[in-house]
């Protein structure tokens, strides 16, 4: 393109030293010939831009990551006179379009319609436009390039797909965690820890506390610690949607995958996430995993959670002390979530931290023991064979 309009320049210029030089009727006819082409390309551009046609839909406007769903789009010229090289461009940040050659320049004659039936993948998590974004329209001469914005586009609403695990291999150290039987039919063994704010006062040991001058409280091993805790990190951390989509998809994507995995297997588990306010969700077995994948489908990210202060408000409300193992799903790990790890280290559980993020990790991993396993988890990466 460039290339013809330094040649229509030149022709242009030479139009005008004809003229200029020789007069005549013909000099004068070929200098306004070569001003008045722009003006008809730009005629043309402005008659398809406000004539020219699409009209598309996908199957449904609820879909789920990974899964495909039907699309159908139509280029249509209403109008009696032919659209030459039209094309279009697509949302493909998020989303996927099969079978459908990019780049492509299509001619439509009066009355012309050009149907397209495939279909359409969602990559990430969250509410986004997708389908045909911009249409591109070129003069019939190549000199002109117009590109605006479809004004009817498709905004899909997309749910975190459910990846199913048959194993976690970030937990081969904990294998007895993974097997029912150790959460029932256990006999009430007794064990003794510090008192922490939100203990039931009933279950204060006396005698323990008046021999060591501080308040202790009893633990029934086989009663109460019967079930899997999960925290999870609801921080957007970016405004920049090509940079948090992505990452909270996988943040859910893996708060699910571990909910249907210890689900499926009928261990209760609780989930604690929230913004201002913290928010549990319990999953006694697979007949709440439907609940509990529309209630996690629904949640939103916040910039001003407190993460520190809404892990501090669960740790200390004593509802984590219930639990067997403890996971946690963070896109950041610092000193403070590592105390918090050691004070549930510290009473006997089980700490495994999930670290949703490209960066290094090195620093954190290296603190990883017999009682707490750390595992990254790469932003694009499948959680088979990772979790």
């Amino acid at each position: 393109m460039k290339i013809r309009r330094l040649i229509f320049l030149a022709l242009w210029i030479l139009s005008l030293a004809a003229i200029t030089n020789f007069g005549g009727a013909v000099s004068y006819g070929f200098f306004f010939g070569m001003t008045m082409i722009p003006v008809i390309s730009l005629i043309y551009i402005a008659c398809v831009y406000f004539r020219f046609k699409i009209y598309q839909e996908i199957g449904s406007r609820s879909m789920v990551c990974g899964q495909p769903e039907s699309y159908f789009f139509v280029l249509q010229n209403e109008d009696c006179f032919a659209f030459t090289s039209v094309s279009v461009r697509l949302f493909s940040d998020f989303s996927n379009v099969e079978e459908l050659p990019g780049d492509t320049e299509y001619e439509l004659l009066p009355g012309d319609r050009l149907p397209f039936e495939t279909r359409i993948v969602c990559k990430y998590r969250g509410e986004y436009e997708v389908g045909v974004k911009e249409v591109i329209v070129t003069d019939f001469l190549r000199l002109f390039r117009v590109c605006y914005a479809n004004p009817s586009t498709i905004k899909a609403l997309v749910n975190p797909k459910v990846v199913q695990l048959p194993e976690l291999k970030s937990v081969e150290d904990f294998q007895a965690l993974l097997q029912k039987e150790t959460f029932a039919g256990m006999e009430p063994d007794v064990n003794v820890r510090d008192y922490v704010e939100g203990d039931p006062p009933n279950r204060i040991h006396w005698k323990t506390t008046a021999r060591e001058g501080k308040l202790k409280t009893r633990t029934r091993i086989g009663e109460e610690r019967q079930g899997i805790g999960i925290f999870c990190d609801m921080t957007r951390y970016d405004t920049d949607r090509k940079v948090y989509l992505p990452l909270e998809n996988k943040m859910l994507e893996t708060l699910l995958a571990l909910g249907f995995f210890f689900a499926g297997k009928e261990i209760p588990f609780s989930v604690y996430y929230g913004q201002t306010v913290t928010m549990r969700e319990q999953v006694k077995g697979i007949r709440d995993f439907d609940a509990f994948y529309q209630a996690i489908s629904g949640v939103s990210f916040g910039e001003k959670e407190d993460i520190h202060a809404l892990l501090e408000e669960v740790v200390s409300g004593g509802e984590l002390w219930s639990c067997r193992a403890v996971f946690f799903i963070l896109h950041r790990l610092d000193d403070r979530i590592m105390e918090a790890a050691e004070r549930l280290n510290g009473v006997g559980m089980v700490t495994v931290i999930y670290v949703v993020a490209d960066e290094n990790q090195e620093a954190y991993l290296r603190q990883s023991n017999e009682r707490r396993q750390i595992v990254v988890i790469p932003i694009e990466a499948g959680l088979e064979g990772v979790l």
